[in-house]
């Protein structure tokens, strides 16, 4: 265990919590409801209308994959976002400092709980980005409050993913099971997640990656894998995606090993005639952190497309 006061991966994350905080944005804590608890990262006011009379800007929730929580998957995006939106971005539960003392464990109880923050924080239209894991919890909300969910965009997100999809990823990461791969233990099965989720090959060494796996992978082991059992996408071959009422963006890496392009391609079919599919190139599973100025040039057209 590396010692917390030589710690990069402590002393990044006190990087990371400045540039957000200096993005106007302020670390919060919300009971949603009599079980859980959500910490996020929001406006530190509700945005007034401009001085030419415009509107509040609008509300984007950006919801982090299964790995790092929060700010660590979002800082790039917060920062292009912010002066443009008024930016939420919470950890889902289990991760970082949101908790809950219920047994559900599906991607529609984490939706529920999103959905119970921006009604409290009184946020009642919203548009979602969710990248892997937070598409899938992303497409729940757009399902079930289409009232509610303006726009939705599911990056790198197998949400369309059938039951032999973890088989075939398990053979490419040659791991015998699903934990392994996405809760780490060691520097080699950090290695391997990130070659197949990076798609520019960098050396890192071990004292770095088991700082990373003590400070960011070791809480709430046990429930996060029961989140990744407890997905209700997933289980169904054909699987059980309806079109969407909103306008969806799709984005994904080329070389994206997680979710294969395929995927992607499938879930435009799926999602019906509003949503459209942005290919990154050079990029993976990660593309917001492989090629972040591409990301947000192409996110921000479609949030302020008409």
């Amino acid at each position: 265990m590396v010692v917390s006061c030589l710690s990069f991966v402590s002393l990044y994350g006190a990087f990371l919590r400045r540039s957000i905080t200096a993005s106007g944005l302020s670390s919060q804590s919300i009971d949603v409801d009599d079980e859980t608890t959500i910490h996020f990262w929001g406006p530190n006011s509700r945005s007034s209308p401009t001085d030419d009379g415009g509107q509040h800007k609008s509300p984007l929730v950006l919801l982090h994959g299964f790995g790092p929580h929060g700010v660590w998957q979002w800082r790039q995006q917060v920062l292009f976002l912010a002066p443009h939106f008024d930016v939420y971005v919470p950890d889902l539960v289990f991760f970082g400092e949101s908790t809950s003392k219920s047994s559900e464990r599906s991607e529609i109880f984490q939706a529920k709980a999103i959905g119970k923050l921006m009604e409290k924080v009184g946020v009642n239209k919203y548009s979602v980005v969710g990248t892997s894991y937070g598409g899938f919890v992303a497409y729940r909300m757009a399902e079930m409050w289409p009232e509610k969910v303006e726009k939705a965009v599911i990056a790198s997100s197998g949400v369309n993913m059938k039951p032999k999809d973890n088989g075939e990823l398990l053979k490419r990461a040659k791991v015998e099971k699903i934990e392994e791969l996405l809760l780490p233990e060691t520097a080699a099965q950090l290695r391997t997640l990130m070659r197949l989720a990076a798609s520019n090959r960098v050396y890192v060494p071990d004292f770095f990656l088991n700082d990373f796996i003590d400070k960011l992978y070791s809480e709430n082991r046990k429930e996060k894998m029961e989140l990744l059992k407890g997905l209700a996408l997933g289980k169904d071959d054909p699987p059980n995606i309806s079109p969407l009422p909103q306008k969806v963006l799709i984005i994904w890496g080329e070389e994206d090993n997680i979710f294969l392009l395929d995927k992607a391609k499938e879930l435009k079919e799926l999602l019906g005639k509003n949503a459209t599919l942005e290919v990154m190139k050079k990029a993976s599973h990660v593309p917001q952190l492989e090629q972040p100025k591409n990301f947000n040039k192409i996110l921000y057209k479609f949030l302020c497309a008409s």
